[in-house]
């Protein structure tokens, strides 16, 4: 049980971020759909300063040093990716739709078109390194005391340093959102633009801020999916992440304790995939869900035929920022 909640953490956490880049996307006014592009992009950009700086012998010796460092760079690519939709968006009035869309096809086409230039291959991967001492790096904690439990397991052995940023970001984004003035006036910005510009709040100001708060979330979960779930390797695409994100966004009603839960939900249901092979539940050797003989693709597709469930039952319920997707004018009221 153990392992599997481990593995749903794992998941869940890319969930979790990228779902909070839509909400503040949204929360503004700007649809957001860009979000998969913008992991791709994040992960490319992380992965590329990752594989370099790590051939400095120093950083091989300070590897937890170089997973942050590459997760700030991923989370500024993607901040400058989203310029493009937020500038297309806010000044030039285009359909928010198409132009997340456009991104989305934009990222994977640079993202290979520079793997295969500079590599000759299809993919990206941060190498395995060894430090001055001959021991392998990697970017997780190691459990050293077996006596702290099952909690204590779930939280530190072989856990990741991005977990616990992840928590911290989704926990100071949050009170940001809903208990500082500048999260009321970005709120404000995605019900009611009018109203907002009528007492002196800047709406195309707001609208960037919302939009590059979310690009730089987008990237920083490109890059931690890639890091912690997709071992270390960019191939141009996140398996849908980004999208199966939104879903989330939308399952959470926009809320951060709603795509909190939606992201362990998804991140469970995601996890499957992987771990349906040697999933011992009851802990006495029997690996219940082979014996179902069900194909690997079936595990992999249900996350997203419950997506589709989900969304289909409570799609009536869900109440999307009143003024989203609509180009501010200043003329209507």
């Amino acid at each position: 049980m153990v392992f599997l909640i481990q593995k749903t953490l794992i998941f869940a956490i890319p969930l979790l971020i990228v779902a909070l880049a839509g909400m503040f996307a949204e929360r503004s006014g700007i649809i957001n759909i860009a979000l998969d592009g913008i992991m791709i992009f994040g992960a490319f950009i992380g992965a590329v300063f990752a594989l370099n700086i790590r051939k400095i012998p120093w950083f091989v010796d300070h590897n937890q040093l170089t997973f942050l460092l590459a997760m700030l760079v991923a989370m500024l690519a993607g901040a400058v990716f989203s310029l493009l939709l937020s500038f297309s968006a806010i000044k030039l009035k285009a359909d928010q739709t198409i132009g997340g869309t456009a991104l989305n096809l934009l990222a994977p086409a640079i993202s290979l078109f520079l793997i295969k230039v500079f590599t000759g291959q299809d993919m990206l991967e941060m190498q395995t390194v060894r430090n001055s001492a001959g021991e392998v790096k990697d970017f997780g904690f190691v459990l050293l005391n077996d006596n702290l439990g099952p909690i204590g397991r779930v939280l530190f052995d072989k856990a990741y340093i991005s977990t616990f940023i992840a928590i911290a970001l989704f926990i100071i984004l949050s009170i940001f959102m809903y208990k500082t003035k500048t999260g009321l006036r970005l709120r404000a910005c995605g019900e009611h633009p009018q109203a907002a510009d009528s007492v002196g709040i800047n709406v195309e100001k707001m609208r960037y801020l919302g939009t590059t708060i979310s690009g730089a979330l987008g990237g920083l979960g490109g890059y931690i999916y890639i890091a912690t779930v997709a071992n270390g390797t960019a191939t141009g695409a996140v398996a849908g992440m980004g999208f199966l994100a939104i879903a989330i966004m939308i399952f959470g009603n926009w809320n951060p304790i709603g795509i909190a839960f939606g992201s362990l939900l998804f991140g469970f249901l995601k996890c499957l995939g992987v771990v349906y092979s040697n999933l011992d539940i009851n802990g006495d050797g029997v690996y219940a869900l082979t014996k179902l003989n069900l194909p690997m693709y079936f595990y992999n597709m249900v996350p997203y035929v419950v997506v589709l469930i989900v969304l289909a039952f409570s799609a009536g319920k869900s109440r999307a920022p009143k003024a989203e997707g609509i180009p501010y004018d200043k003329g209507q009221r």
